[in-house]
Formats: C-alpha cells, structure tokens, sequence
C-alpha cells in the first residue's frame, strides 16, 4: 500500500516478497564497482595535460578531465583530498605511467565551478518517465555532537537541498542541481528541466511541485506530457472546470469522488516511490555529508555524485520477480 494510508493497519496485509533472478551478473556488477580500471580510463592519459592556450599568466597545467579523474575517485573511495593523490600516485606506479599526480590544493581549488566531461548517452531510447524530488544533506561543520556534549551554543545549521531527477525507463540520473536550503522545490524545476534534452512523457512529483507555474513549465516545454502530481485538499477547481477542465481539475475531481487510492492505482503515482529509492541509494552509496566548504565546490561534488552513481547503474542492476502476494 503506497505511502501511510491506512498505516495501523498494515500488519494485516501480507508482505509482498521478491527474488533477484540474476544473481551471478548482479554480484559481478558489485564487484567492479571497486575495479579501478572503470574509473580511470585509458583515454585519461592523453588528456592529462591541459592544452596550451594564449592566455597572460601562469598557464594551467591539468586538464579538466585529470581533476574530474581525482575527484570521482575521491567520490568512489571515500578519500580525502591528500589520501586520493597519494591514491592515484600509487595506481600509476602501479601500471608504471609516468605522470605527475595534481596536489590536493589543486584538486580543491580547481573544483570550483569544474566543468565536467559529458555525460554518456543514455541507454534507453524510450521517452524520459521524470520523478523528480529533493533532499537535504549536511555540509562540512560543527554537528550537533558538539552542543550536546559541550554546551556549546553553535550557529543555525547549514543544509544544501540536492534535487534529483530519476527517468523511470533507464533506471538513470538525468537531471541533478544543488541548491541552498532556502530554495522551494517548484524553483529548481526550470534548472532541472534544461538539462534534459530527451523528451519527457511523463511527469511524476509530490504535492510539493503542485501549482501552475510548475504544469505550465512542463507543457511549455514538452508537448502532449502526463503530468501526475497529487492536489492537496484544500485544492480549489479552476473557474473554467464545469466546460474546460484542466488536468488538474480532472484529478481534484476523481480525488472527491473515488479517494486516493483510487487516483493513486488509477494514474500510477505509487511509481513515485522509486524516486525516494534513489534518494535513499544516493546517501547510502555516495555520501550523508557534503567535504566541501564552498557552494560552488558543493556543487560540483554532487555532480560527481550523480555520475558515479549512473556509471555503478549502468555496471549491472538486480532484476526482480515477484514470489509472493
């Protein structure tokens, strides 16, 4: 049963229970995601040294792709900026590449406003089914261990909202910003909606992105697109629902009449729930709390992110079948 509906009385409904049918391909997948060969490629080598340019000044001595290099094995690894050039420098010794490694003041100084290599195609050619939805991460500071053992009165705590956009069909992140935590879910749809050059069918988000600025950015930009977003209920219909009903009309309809469940099983809104999944995925997999000290660097560490976690996607993902009711 989706979401808390009818919580108290969940106990009374069987469990659906599921089996993973490729094991053997799913656990190789898990495996690779430490193989070293997958985050350093071999074309990196010829790109290491950033081209000359007519620029005055000191020039620039690696490219944009060494330092992305670095930082998505800090990302993958967990390191921190020293550990992940003495990391790279032994990995080079390794294969015996003689190249010189960038310092961590380098890495850190040079992740302000990087910009990335980009990104792969995506593997499914089907239209974009969008979920977008955001969360909330913590950034480099005093935490609350600190007044609790302490008494130490510390200033208002800082949080970074990061939204996601996940295409249902591909199982990928096509759409990603970080933004302050000042900053309404319905704003960063703009920013979100023009990295996606696909077309997108269909629109899925939660009572938050509900309104007509949001619905009106989302035809605008896509023709034809289905748009399930929950009205809350208090929602009002629009002056034209008796003789032109809008979407939004006809839901806040079938919701008075036939309730949220059946709006929910009839629109298929319970598929939502995978963009939690991958909120949930992403602080498990990449990180709860953002190095960073600069919005900028924040941002780009949450790009990179979003790319690791689409390469460890594309690796290999569990297919399940369902066993039980």
């Amino acid at each position: 049963m989706p979401f808390k509906h009818n919580a108290d009385r969940r106990h009374k409904f069987e469990k659906t229970e599921y089996k993973v049918m490729n094991w053997s391909e799913y656990n190789e997948s898990l495996r690779r995601r430490g193989d070293i060969t997958v985050w350093v490629e071999d074309s990196v080598a010829g790109a290491w040294f950033a081209p000359a340019s007519n620029r005055c000044g000191k020039p620039v001595k690696y490219s944009d792709l060494s330092i992305e290099t670095c930082l998505q094995i800090r990302v993958v690894f967990g390191l921190a900026l020293r550990q992940t050039q003495g990391f790279v420098r032994s990995v080079f010794h390794l294969v015996e590449l003689v190249l010189p490694v960038p310092d961590f003041s380098s890495l850190s100084r040079r992740a302000d406003g990087l910009k990335l290599s980009n990104p792969k195609p995506r593997t499914n050619s089907e239209p974009v089914a969008l979920v977008i939805d955001s969360i909330g991460v913590k950034i480099f500071g005093a935490g609350e261990w600190q007044e609790t053992k302490h008494g130490t009165r510390i200033k208002r705590r800082t949080w970074r909202k990061l939204h996601l956009g996940l295409d249902l069909n591909a199982g990928e992140i096509v759409c990603s910003e970080l933004t302050e935590d000042t900053v309404a879910d319905p704003t960063a749809v703009s920013d979100l909606l023009d990295q996606i050059e696909d077309t997108v069918a269909t629109f899925l988000g939660d009572g938050a992105y509900d309104g007509t600025p949001v619905r009106q950015k989302l035809a605008d930009r896509f023709e034809g697109i289905e748009v399930i977003i929950p009205p809350p209920k208090p929602a009002i219909l629009g002056p034209q629902a008796a003789t032109a009903p809008t979407a939004r009309d006809r839901d806040i309809l079938a919701l008075q009449k036939n309730g949220k469940m059946s709006w929910q099983k009839q629109t298929g809104y319970g598929r939502r729930s995978r963009g939690e999944t991958l909120m949930g995925r992403f602080k498990q997999v990449i990180w709860t709390t953002l190095r960073s000290r600069k919005l900028n660097n924040q941002r780009t560490e949450a790009k990179l992110g979003v790319a690791v976690l689409n390469t460890m996607t594309a690796l290999g993902r569990a297919t399940f079948e369902k066993v039980s009711a």
